[in-house]
């Protein structure tokens, strides 16, 4: 089930959390989902083990809203897990918050899951699992586990984007898919290990990144130590590109690359791809920023923060129903017409979905005063929608799958320029690896088993 929210940004599905052989594992797990928050909003969980059973609480809300010290207090223990959930399969509701909760003849089980299984129908199916959400199909798969990772190795049959944290038993597993769509590291910090989405979860702590959990990697921490087996090898890598483009924050290292240099270098590829004459560059905050200041240092051209935003717009925001124009943008993004007066600006975001938002920002830039609007955007333009663990909107409301002729989009916005840049430019900003690039050419990696069929 897809989102029809109307924020212009695609989101990410979910971050995942976990702490083995600490006597704060609970908290550090809740530091981890606070550095993390970035990665979903609407639901929040931690599972402890502690004598021999799982200990477990999870809310609806933001991070900060959902635990209290007394909560945390409560997950004793000195392993856990933990997550943050937007949905884009099942519904937003309290049962399918994770991490999820079950037991095999191992002991008890607890899942936390970034990405999306295309093939969950089937699977449940196969085994004859009812559930709501494409991880409860991973249930059945696990089953016999017996401390070993070879055990674990039924997690083939699952085709899609995973990157698994499980409490089985008293043993944290990190589980990576084989084609690493999302990331997944692991960290140090003295006898206690790590897991995470994101590096910028462990530098909150002081937790030392040790690497990347590799693709197809199944590693089991327990008393006998860290051991790994792996799933069979895909034919190619698919990491997720949009990881560097949007999703991941800046001060992380996500596939072994720092995404701030990352989005940078795309600014620097911009401005060598698309150069314009204008008075100052501007970013469209907060994701726009890195490659603005790229974009800047490689022109020449001065860079200012021509616009403001909003951090305290939260989404129960209530919109007036009539009245004022570009209500919904000028109340997160607010120009600085002292600044940008009379001005030719450069206005660089990082990537382009539905357009409403550009529509409407070119139009608050000019009324503020700006002489000219040069719209330039750090990715390619999006032209279909990912069934990998990211909510985008249907094909139909891309702009880009409306407008294939770049003059009538930059009409359509009413700048007096546009330009993305290509989509070797991306590549080559991405450093040695290989990307799912789907969103941007529609050639998607694996089979989607009719999931293309619910947009």
């Amino acid at each position: 089930m897809r989102k029809t929210s109307e924020d212009y940004k695609m989101r990410e599905k979910c971050a995942v959390m976990g702490v083995w052989n600490h006597p704060e594992a609970s908290f550090l797990t809740y530091l981890g989902l606070y550095a993390l928050q970035h990665r979903g909003q609407e639901g929040a969980g931690i599972v402890s083990f502690f004598e021999g059973q799982h200990l477990s609480h999870k809310a609806q809300g933001l991070v900060g809203n959902v635990f209290s010290r007394e909560k945390l207090a409560e997950l004793k223990g000195q392993t856990a897990i933990g997550h943050t959930r937007y949905s884009t399969t099942g519904k937003d509701e309290l049962k399918n918050i994770q991490p999820l909760m079950g037991k095999i003849s191992y002991g008890p089980v607890a899942l936390s899951h970034n990405g999306n299984i295309v093939n969950y129908d089937q699977i449940n199916k196969k085994f004859n699992t009812q559930s709501d959400t494409d991880t409860g199909c991973i249930f059945p798969l696990i089953s016999s586990f017996d401390g070993k990772p070879e055990s674990l190795k039924k997690l083939s049959l699952l085709e899609g984007a995973f990157s698994l944290a499980f409490l089985l038993g008293d043993s944290l597993v990190a589980v990576r898919d084989p084609m690493g769509f999302r990331p997944l590291v692991l960290g140090q910090r003295e006898s206690a290990y790590f897991v995470a989405s994101e590096t910028c979860a462990f530098d909150l702590m002081g937790v030392k990144y040790l690497r990347e959990i590799e693709p197809g990697e199944i590693l089991v921490i327990n008393k006998n130590g860290l051991k790994s087996a792996f799933l069979p090898p895909a034919q190619k890598k698919a990491h997720c590109i949009f990881e560097y483009v949007y999703f991941s924050r800046p001060d992380s290292f996500v596939f072994s690359q720092n995404v701030y240099e990352r989005r940078k270098q795309m600014g620097v590829l911009l401005a060598k791809e698309h150069p314009v004459s204008a008075d100052m560059v501007i970013p469209v905050p907060d994701s726009g920023v890195p490659a603005a200041l790229g974009y800047a240092q490689e022109s020449g051209i001065p860079f200012e923060m021509g616009i403001i935003r909003n951090h305290y717009v939260g989404r129960t925001f209530i919109h007036p129903t009539s009245g004022l124009r570009h209500f919904r943008v000028k109340i997160k993004l607010n120009p600085q017409s002292s600044l940008i007066q009379g001005k030719r600006v450069i206005a660089v975001d990082d990537s382009i979905v539905r357009g409403t938002t550009s529509k409407s920002l070119v139009q608050i830039l000019k009324q503020a005063g700006a002489k000219e609007v040069h719209l330039r955007v750090s990715s390619p333009p999006i032209k279909g929608p990912c069934f990998y663990g990211v909510d985008t909107p249907e094909k139909k409301q891309l702009i880009s799958g409306n407008y294939n002729n770049i003059n009538d989009l930059k009409n359509y916005f009413q700048a007096d320029s546009l330009a993305y840049l290509s989509l070797p430019g991306l590549l080559k900003s991405g450093g040695d690896r290989e990307f799912c690039l789907a969103c941007f050419n529609e050639d998607y990696p694996t089979p989607l088993y009719g999931a293309e069929k619910a947009l």
